[in-house]
């Protein structure tokens, strides 16, 4: 004869409704023992309950990894092996400086301007220097886990914005310029377009906001604000020496081909880490976040094909990180076809950025951070509106209006206007922070420095021995 145990977890086994037609046949003293059986319930529904936390925590705990992998090594090999050989170890160090720096500041007060509770545009000092950040689930984010993962979590997302910027104005700005402005741009551009979009009360927050926008994993937040500020940094700063009339083709495609590998790869936990659990939801993003990667890199390749005359290895992971970009927002809100497509335009459209708008106009955006992540995150912004109502269900609860959308164009107008702010404070902020660093420490290195390189001038060291 089963336990009562075994019966009540016969039960939990089976559908609704067999559920109810079988449980008079459990036994005929269940009255008298009816509080002994509700303890038991409660029992096993904490430990559904705890089971439940355990496999989100330990997915959580994976993408925040795997977002930090996306910045060291994944960005600084990328990005160190665009530069000539003489800067290599100066523009690693872009990215690995942010890792310490931003790290410190979203511990005193970054995490709490961005998700503690304050204004539609930016959060307040509750959470300063990590104030009431507990082991304990905070529900205004993600019921099933601690909010000291959640917070790291987001931490990850923090560093490796800042250091996309450093694409831009590579070989030419300050080693100290560089940590004063990004850790300045953290606060006043990172942390207020995060909490428009992501924290309660939010301007933009699509479940609450006065304009709810659609950004699943960081499109608006991460993408746009630093493509853009990066633009701006390289308008400001002006060209290289040299540049155009001087050819300064990458020093090693290879690490540069390493470094995209692992974007692709940690840009997993970037993405499907962003549905806050080990859900369907996190699958849905997973499977378009691969999706919409591999036909950027098709569609970028075929451009540069008819462009250039011959597919490149370069050509090829550009376009791969420009479909990671363009998906980023709408990955938990698309199918996968619509996913494919969204990659294929995002090859097209940011590979003409680079090739043709980028040299009609002359600016020197060294790694084209602009034409790939600020072009490509606007991109996906806007088609996040065009096909995220076709998924509208239950499982994709997160990001989603009360109500599901009612149709593509009130979305399409709300994902326009969270470009639009996006654009505005990216543009704003970053030439105001430019212009205050400039005053206090001057941007960029002196000519000399600049033609030695930065791995000898900034840093006193060779990356790279040139009698080899």
């Amino acid at each position: 004869m089963l336990s009562r145990s075994l019966k009540l977890l016969f039960l939990f086994a089976l559908p609704a409704h067999l559920a109810l037609a079988v449980a008079p046949a459990i036994g005929s003293n269940a009255t008298a023992q009816a509080p002994a059986t509700q303890a038991q319930i409660t029992a096993l529904q904490q430990s559904v309950a705890s089971a439940q936390s355990a496999g989100d925590n330990a997915w959580m705990l994976t993408s925040a990894a795997l977002v930090l992998l996306m910045t060291g090594p994944g960005l600084a090999l990328f990005y160190g092996g665009l530069v000539r050989r003489k800067n290599i170890l100066g523009t690693m160090m872009q990215s690995f400086a942010m890792i310490g720096l931003v790290t410190i500041l979203w511990a005193i007060v970054g995490y709490s301007l961005a998700f503690g509770h304050g204004s539609l545009f930016v959060g307040g000092f509750e959470h300063l220097f990590l104030r009431g950040v507990s082991l304990d689930p905070n529900p205004d984010y993600a019921a099933t886990i601690p909010e000291q993962t959640y917070m790291i979590y987001q931490l990850m997302f923090a560093i490796i914005t800042p250091a996309l910027i450093t694409g831009a104005f590579a070989e030419r700005m300050k080693f100290s310029s560089m940590a004063l402005f990004l850790s300045l741009w953290s606060l006043f551009v990172y942390c207020p377009m995060a909490h428009m979009v992501w924290g309660v009360g939010g301007l933009l927050n699509a479940t609450a906001g006065h304009i709810p926008s659609l950004d699943f994993a960081g499109g608006t937040v991460v993408h746009i604000t630093s493509g853009v500020s990066a633009l701006v940094c390289a308008l400001y700063l002006g060209k290289r020496l040299g540049y155009p009339q001087t050819a300064m083709p990458p020093h090693s495609l290879v690490l540069s081909f390493i470094g995209a590998c692992l974007l692709w790869v940690g840009w997993f936990g970037f993405n499907a880490g962003s549905a806050l659990g080990a859900s369907p939801l996190a699958t849905s993003a997973f499977v378009n976040t691969h999706f919409a990667t591999a036909t950027a890199a098709l569609g970028w390749t075929i451009f540069e094909w008819i462009h250039n005359g011959k597919p490149t290895a370069l050509g090829a992971i550009s376009g791969a990180v420009a479909g990671l970009v363009a998906i980023t927002p709408a990955s938990g809100f698309v199918q996968p076809m619509s996913a494919l497509f969204i990659g294929l335009a995002a090859g097209f459209f940011c590979s003409f950025m680079v090739f043709q708008v980028k040299s009609r106009f002359g600016y020197d955006d060294s790694l084209d951070a602009f034409g790939v992540h600020g072009a490509g995150g606007t991109l996906g912004a806007i088609l996040t509106g065009v096909f995220a109502a076709s998924v509208i269900n239950p499982i994709y609860g997160k990001g989603v209006p009360t109500g599901g959308i009612d149709g593509h164009w009130s979305q399409i107008l709300n994902q326009l206007a969270g470009v639009g702010i996006a654009w505005g404070i990216s543009i704003v902020g970053t030439l105001v922070l430019l212009f205050a660093v400039d005053k206090i420490l001057g941007l960029r290195v002196a000519p000399e420095h600049e033609a030695v390189g930065l791995d000898l001038s900034q840093h006193g060291e060779e990356g790279y021995d040139f009698n080899t």
